[in-house]
């Protein structure tokens, strides 16, 4: 079964995301909650919780469901370097542990998720940021956003900011889902600039480059040196190094996944006028609050724009003069108006 969810369910867990204020102990530990059968087990991509990006947004949604579902939750992390076979096991070993709900956060796990829910039809998984053949099963729900709809609005936020006309892109690894944002990120940034200079780079051909601030930084720092003066990241803890350089140089950046403006290092988060926000614990609280009202989700379930399932921060109030323009460009969206390129 493949399906779309719907806005009004969107919305009303968003609601919720946004008075969660839970935590959880990290690491692998169990922690255990009351009123659920519903053991919760999430499995991090690499950089785990504490990358104030993508897994941290995944972690708010699984704190969120233990303490106002009250579900047992268990956490484990990718390893540089691995393999599919190596992912895989680490599923079933949160098989044998019992978990009833497993999510793959990441689409490195798309092969492992695929395999461990073939093997364990009695439980239910689910896959974020992954929508192919390889994920698929009747016992699994792939989480998937419009990233490149988010995208747009915060690369027309950097041209309406720039002073160069030049911004740029840096992108963790180069594939489809992180191309997803360069291309709505350059449609934004050329609907409000069609001369525009975007810059790209791209940090590394496997996962280490969601997890290196060095080479994030570096990046950074040759594009503000050829005249950059906005950057935008899709790079998971790498965007940290972007951070740093944006700091060093007094020059602009913009987040993604999380609000990091609010999750970034004090020191570095002035720099941060804005973030792609990626409501990734919304789909995760959303996926374990269906299991616990006995309705597992399964098949396709898209968070896009017009649902809330991506959005732009306004965190610190950098953005506050164009605001207007954004949320027009927003509309236009939603209205069909504005067809963003996911390529």
């Amino acid at each position: 079964m493949r399906h779309t969810v719907k806005a009004a369910s969107i919305m009303s867990v968003a609601a919720l995301a946004l008075t969660a204020c839970g935590s959880s102990d990290s690491g692998g530990d169990a922690t255990s909650g009351e009123g659920s059968d519903v053991k919760a087990c999430l499995a991090y991509d690499v950089g785990g919780r504490g990358d104030q990006s993508f897994n941290d947004s995944a972690a708010k949604g699984l704190d969120q469901a233990k303490e106002e579902l009250g579900v047992e939750i268990e956490e484990v992390e990718a390893s540089q370097g691995e393999n599919d076979a190596a992912r895989e096991d680490r599923l079933n070993q949160l098989v044998d542990a019992d978990c009833t709900n497993i999510i793959g956060v990441g689409y490195i796990y798309a092969k492992a998720i695929g395999g461990a829910a073939k093997d364990n039809p009695d439980v239910s998984f689910a896959i974020i940021d992954d929508a192919s053949a390889d994920s698929e099963g009747e016992n699994v729900a792939q989480l998937v956003f419009a990233e490149h709809e988010g995208s747009f609005l915060v690369g027309a936020a950097a041209a309406l900011k720039s002073k160069s006309g030049k911004v740029g892109f840096i992108g963790g690894t180069d594939v489809p889902l992180i191309n997803k944002f360069e291309a709505g990120f350059k449609a934004g940034a050329q609907a409000v600039d069609p001369k525009i200079d975007v810059q790209t780079k791209y940090l590394a051909e496997d996962g280490s480059g969601f997890a290196d601030p060095a080479k994030g930084k570096t990046a950074a720092e040759g594009m503000y040196d050829k005249g950059a003066d906005v950057i935008y990241h899709a790079a998971g803890g790498s965007g940290s190094g972007l951070f740093e350089a944006a700091k060093a140089n007094k020059k602009m950046a913009i987040g993604v996944d999380s609000d990091q403006a609010k999750t970034a290092e004090k020191d570095v988060q002035d720099v941060i006028i804005t973030s792609m926000v990626k409501n990734v614990d919304v789909a995760v609280f959303d996926y374990i609050k269906a299991s616990t009202e006995g309705e597992p989700l399964t098949g396709l379930q898209e968070f896009d724009l017009k649902d809330g399932g991506v959005s732009y921060a306004t965190t610190g109030g950098k953005i506050d003069d164009i605001t207007k323009e954004l949320d027009d460009y927003k509309q236009q969206i939603v209205d069909g108006k504005i067809t963003v390129p996911s390529k």
